[in-house]
């Protein structure tokens, strides 16, 4: 612990008392002090006792360092000179009313009211649709194109207003908020027997990376320590949803520029990788298959060798269908320069996984906060430059490859290990640490997957704070989109993959 933070690492828990409260002004100025390329802002929240609290990664010292100070009613912004921050307090003004003076573009993230000088009337208000101010580009010549939040298909529901010259797209607001469910405040009093269900519902199509970050925390709460196959099981199923979401996501991408080879075969190998999921546990995106202590389901030496020729199936096929897109050079062109994104852009906007990576930005949970079994498997770790819809493309490709190897060892390794009991549910609602501070991070498909808890006296939740890695991106795909022809967003937002849910907690 150094004198103005508490430094911990991943899915750990601490007293809460062990992370000093510095003045606001320092706070403030701790969080400014610590971002660089190697340190980034994890998160940064408050609670019904006005606490203000920061976690920021460190990846050099593959520590986590927690500030605490006490808000203000108002107080200077800091998003003028750390864009990281923006969503962050827009958030809190929202919940805790809590207001930024001097926030660039202060208004509502999910509630979709109407504000005044003084903000909205009350935290966790929720007065409908209302009246949103949008940003909007002046002149006779611009004009603006609305899309949602009603979408076709099973898109979720979300909101963009672009505003265009011709068909030049010079800005393009995002709002969301239209399904907020109110994960976070219905985990307070937890954990309980529903607590776990609702963090596989958090972002569905990333079921288990917010199911081990839950786990793993609950763990560190309760100061259990997972098996060596639990550790296996989880990362095996972490990939499992990995390589499903990008090689359905790139199937998306084939067919956003309608090119049908790939996206037909991709969208049936998508299915394949799922039905192994499925096999396990009974459920395609794994949902009951991790518990806090241990799994529900094991992989039996059998089912191994059976996975084991699936999956090495499936990933000839996977290269197949993508030695079929690149080797085509009009589907190649169709993904260059589309939606570029700059490091310096990527840094400043803090942002995470496969979209960070495209653009050169070193950072993945796997290797920089390693939980078992990444501490002992390295885990190649894919960088491109270029920052457009094609750099992401590769990344995906790149990680699809990884993923099948660390899986093919994973299941090598469970027919080595005794069989594991499974977890009854007592687990579930046993009580944690009191007055502790936890946090647990996970590299899930679309990046760091965050989780933070503040327990009260009697060992409940007080406060459980989740950042999905899609809070950070959404903003990306707005700056990739200046300068685009709108017709090409959706393939610029596909190669995002970015989730709806994940962002309305």
């Amino acid at each position: 612990m150094t004198q103005d933070c508490l430094q911990v690492k991943n899915a750990s828990a601490h007293p809460l008392g062990d992370a000093p409260i510095l003045e606001f002004i320092d706070f403030q100025k701790a969080i400014l002090d610590s971002l660089s390329e190697n340190t980034k802002l994890a998160c940064l929240t408050s609670d019904r006792e006005h606490r203000a609290m920061a976690v920021l990664a460190d990846k050099q010292s593959k520590m986590f360092r927690i500030y605490r100070s006490t808000f203000p009613e108002s107080y200077s912004s800091l998003t003028p000179r750390c864009t990281q921050v923006h969503l962050f307090e827009r958030e809190i003004a929202e919940q805790w009313c809590h207001f930024p003076i001097g926030h660039p573009w202060l208004k509502p993230v999910r509630f979709h009211q109407t504000w005044d000088s003084q903000g909205p009337s009350q935290p966790w208000a929720n007065n409908g649709p209302g009246v949103q101010e949008f940003y909007k580009v002046g002149g006779r010549q611009i004009h603006e194109v609305s899309l949602g939040p009603v979408h076709g298909g099973g898109v979720e529901p979300s909101h963009f207003r672009f505003q265009c010259f011709g068909e030049n797209v010079l800005h393009i607001e995002i709002a969301l908020g239209y399904q907020h469910r109110g994960i976070e405040r219905a985990m307070e009093g937890g954990p309980g027997r529903a607590s776990q269900k609702m963090m596989e519902t958090a972002s569905g199509d990333a079921t288990i990376g917010h199911a081990t970050a839950y786990c793993s925390l609950l763990e560190a709460l309760m100061g259990i320590r997972p098996t060596e196959r639990t550790c296996v099981l989880r990362a095996f199923a972490l990939e499992m949803e990995r390589l499903a979401n990008h090689v359905g996501d790139l199937g998306a991408l084939a067919q956003d520029i309608g090119f049908q080879p790939t996206s037909a075969q991709c969208g049936r190998l998508r299915g394949d990788i799922l039905n192994i999921t499925a096999e396990i546990c009974g459920s395609r995106l794994g949902r009951d298959m991790l518990a806090a202590g241990g799994t529900h389901f094991d992989v039996h030496p059998s089912m191994a060798s059976a996975l084991l020729a699936k999956l090495t199936i499936i990933e000839e096929d996977v290269a197949e269908a993508l030695d079929i897109l690149w080797g085509t050079s009009s589907a190649v062109s169709r993904f260059e320069n589309i939606g570029t994104i700059s490091k310096a852009q990527a840094l400043e906007l803090g942002m995470v996984g496969p979209a960070a990576r495209a653009s050169g930005v070193d950072f993945d949970a796997r290797r920089d906060f390693p939980l078992a079994p990444y501490d002992l498997i390295p885990m190649p770790i894919a960088l491109e430059e270029s920052g457009d819809a094609l750099a992401r493309a590769k990344i995906r490709e790149a990680e699809i490859h990884a993923s099948m190897r660390f899986a093919a060892a994973a299941l090598r390794a469970l027919q080595q290990m005794e069989p594991s009991p499974t977890i009854s549910e007592g687990v579930h609602r046993a009580r944690v640490c009191p007055n502790s501070i936890a946090i647990s991070a996970v590299e899930g498909w679309r990046g760091m997957v965050f989780h933070l808890a503040i327990t009260d006296d009697d060992g409940y939740f007080e406060r459980y704070k989740i950042v999905d890695p899609s809070f950070f991106n959404w903003q990306g795909l707005a700056l990739a989109m200046r300068g685009e022809g709108i017709s090409d967003f959706p393939l610029c937002s596909k190669s995002f993959g970015l989730s709806c849910c994940g962002f309305d907690l």
